[in-house]
């Protein structure tokens, strides 16, 4: 379905039993994101939760109305949380999701019950540790002027987006498949307009470190120890930030775990929902 959010028709799906606890989760990517992967990795927990997920403005099928900035898209997820009727939720989001999720749990901290982030970065740091690392992998040959404009927010189409990205692809993986990583680029969306945006605009000021510690609620930290993009470090430092945080590291898994751990990552964030929101607890 499509609803209007703070002006834009955005592309949402719910899952599981109205008058349950919610999770909202926020898809990464950014330009080259939309539902379908949290819908995968917080799906299966429709059974305990309503479970939103949508196509944020400008990425997957909503609508592209600008701006692309982290405030909005917090904000976004705020009228997703009013639209769906729910005093509190727990927040999601994986990789650029991760950084949405923080910013929406440090703009509106009473809106949140727990959050739960996998593979992300509290800032722009994690950056310099992915061109290191691109550097010095053998899996796949870089074109360094793509890899830049990528990173940059030099894209120039989506089509050349696409490329950018397949180009790419093959680093995110513990174990490398060609096949399932080139079914993954012709599956995507892309939207390269919110891609640049990301990297021109939201990139170069993105820092929610000093906010982390003020945050009050039980926080899940997950990462693939072979993360090339948002390495473990990264997870470590947002979990010795946040007080109430639990990190815990998939050894078998790079910027996925969600897919290439999935029944471990399944258990630990069920185990984690049960403590912080008790199976049976009707949302605030």
């Amino acid at each position: 379905m499509f609803v209007k959010i703070n002006g834009a028709d955005l592309r949402v799906e719910v899952l599981g039993e109205a008058g349950r606890p919610v999770l909202i989760a926020h898809h990464g990517g950014g330009g080259i994101g939309s539902l379908e992967e949290p819908k995968a990795a917080f799906g299966p927990l429709s059974d305990l939760f309503q479970v939103v997920v949508f196509d944020a403005r400008g990425c997957g099928q909503s609508e592209g109305i600008p701006p692309y900035s982290h405030a909005q898209w917090a904000a976004d997820v705020d009228g997703v949380r009013e639209w769906i009727g729910a005093e509190q939720v727990v927040i999601a989001g994986g990789s650029y999701g991760g950084f949405i999720a923080m910013e929406y749990a440090v703009a509106y901290p009473d809106r949140v019950r727990g959050m739960i982030l996998r593979d992300t970065s509290p800032d722009r740091g994690n950056l310099e540790v992915a061109f290191e690392n691109a550097r010095n992998q053998d899996r796949v040959e870089i074109n360094w002027d793509n890899f830049n404009r990528y990173w940059s927010g030099n894209i120039r189409d989506d089509d050349d987006l696409k490329a950018c990205w397949a180009e790419m692809i093959p680093l995110y993986d513990f174990e490398y498949d060609p096949a399932r990583s080139a079914e993954h680029v012709e599956q995507g969306f892309y939207r390269h307009e919110a891609h640049n945006w990301c990297f021109q605009h939201n990139w170069p000021i993105y820092d929610v470190k000093a906010e982390l510690g003020k945050l009050p609620f039980p926080t899940l930290v997950t990462v693939g120890r072979r993360d090339w993009v948002t390495p473990v470090s990264s997870s470590e430092t947002i979990a010795a930030l946040i007080p109430k945080s639990k990190l815990v590291v998939f050894e078998r898994s790079g910027h996925s775990p969600q897919i290439e751990e999935s029944n471990l990552f399944q258990e630990v964030m069920r185990d984690f929902l049960d403590e912080t929101v008790p199976a049976g607890a009707a949302s605030p």
